[in-house]
């Protein structure tokens, strides 16, 4: 028996879905333009004889069109490790296999007849999702595209007119919208904005203010053009922790982004071991490139996963936590990263987090942490380190 607020029901298509770790919070695990992604799809299908092995799908957020649309074996990529876990959680309650979960650290060559997008908020990450799908479709081949309209990113239809062959803006629903799309001419190769950066700050006093320590970013990746606020107050401070650390420590960035916080403890403090962690595979391939551009001789490894990595433990852990979850705001991905983070650390170990005022991190850190204290501020910004005690001998 299907729970009635779990119930993903779209013509032919009925799931019991949920999203992973969601904390009992009341959201579902689709919204209105998977559904009429859905409906498109199907008629589509149908229509135009796709065959199975011959559609891909981007971006499904919790798994309600990569499950619905299991019997066309499609090829899933996400930029974000939520869509395994999710998978991985729904197939079971509806008799599926767990589909494979791809991402942008290893595309799929296709070459597909269909692809069904989700249509990102970013107009940067849309451009390169629209090129790659040029790519990878076949000559005859459409993109189906889709998304709630308030989350449609500014221009977003210019950006198909300009990318693609022909593209039909279908009337709205449900406060969804769908744009069927052909195969256009440009791909990703020679697209000057396929990475962007900035140069990275001095505050260790041995990264050189030159190209060659410059970060990049992929489209996916949080503030790749420059440096956010909260990340300028919170290098200093990240400084400071490393300094003190013993020589082999183990760090952890969680929520690297392009591995601004990691690369700069490296840079600092080679001798220690860093470990980068991010739910965006974009992020996770930027912060690898970054690490070999400035060719740093040093220990790191590189997780695509949400949060602290399964079973590994550290003597500081680096956070500048997000506070969103596609469309969804609130502190619920911080509070599961401060938790985490809590059981990852080593004896006498320190979490350094950044965050808006607000948002009142220090009290909600109490919950997890025995000392919790503040090492630095600005008008808008806090810089907090969170300790467990010394275990006694």
């Amino acid at each position: 028996m299907l729970a009635s607020d779990n119930r993903f029901e779209c013509g032919e298509h009925l799931l019991e879905l949920e999203r992973p770790g969601r904390g009992g919070r009341d959201l579902r695990a689709w919204d209105a333009a998977d559904e009429l992604l859905l409906e498109y799809t199907d008629a589509h299908i149908t229509t135009h004889h796709i065959a199975p092995g011959a559609l891909a799908i981007i971006d499904d957020a919790f798994g309600a069109l990569t499950l619905a649309l299991n019997d066309m074996a499609p090829a899933s990529i996400a930029d974000s490790a939520l869509l395994l876990q999710a998978l991985r959680k729904n197939a079971g309650p509806n008799q599926l296999p767990v589909p494979a979960a791809l991402n942008w650290q290893a595309p799929p060559e296709g070459p597909f007849d269909l692809i069904l997008l989700k249509i990102p908020r970013q107009l940067d990450y849309l451009e390169y999702l629209l090129r790659w799908s040029n790519t990878v479709l076949s000559p005859q081949g459409r993109v189906v595209a889709g998304g709630m309209i308030k989350h449609l990113p500014d221009r977003c239809a210019d950006l198909f007119a300009k990318l693609m062959g022909s593209n039909e803006p279908q009337r709205a629903k449900r406060k969804a919208r769908v744009i069927v799309a052909a195969r256009g001419e440009a791909g990703l190769e020679g697209w000057t904005n396929l990475k962007k950066g900035y140069v990275l700050p001095s505050f260790t006093g041995n990264a050189a203010a030159s190209e060659e320590a410059s970060l990049l970013g992929m489209p996916a990746v949080f503030a790749r053009e420059r440096l956010d606020i909260g990340t300028r107050v919170f290098l200093p401070q990240v400084a400071g922790a490393v300094a003190r650390l013993t020589p082999g420590a183990r760090i952890l960035d969680l929520g690297c982004g392009n591995g601004v916080l990691g690369l700069s403890a490296l840079i600092q403090r080679p001798d220690l071991a860093v470990d980068f962690a991010d739910v965006s595979s974009q992020a996770i391939a930027s912060a690898r490139g970054n690490l070999e551009r400035l060719a740093v001789e040093a220990c790191a490894r590189f997780y695509h996963t949400d949060g602290v990595p399964q079973g590994e433990h550290y003597d500081l852990i680096l956070c500048n936590p997000p506070f969103h979850e596609g469309g969804t705001v609130g502190d619920h991905i911080a509070l599961r990263m401060f938790r985490q983070a809590s059981k990852a650390l080593n004896s006498g170990g320190a979490f350094l987090v950044v965050g808006n005022r607000h948002l009142g991190y220090h009290a909600k850190l109490k919950k997890d942490f025995v000392r919790v204290e503040q090492r630095a501020s600005d008008p808008k910004f806090v810089v907090l380190e969170a300790r467990k005690l010394v275990a006694r001998q």
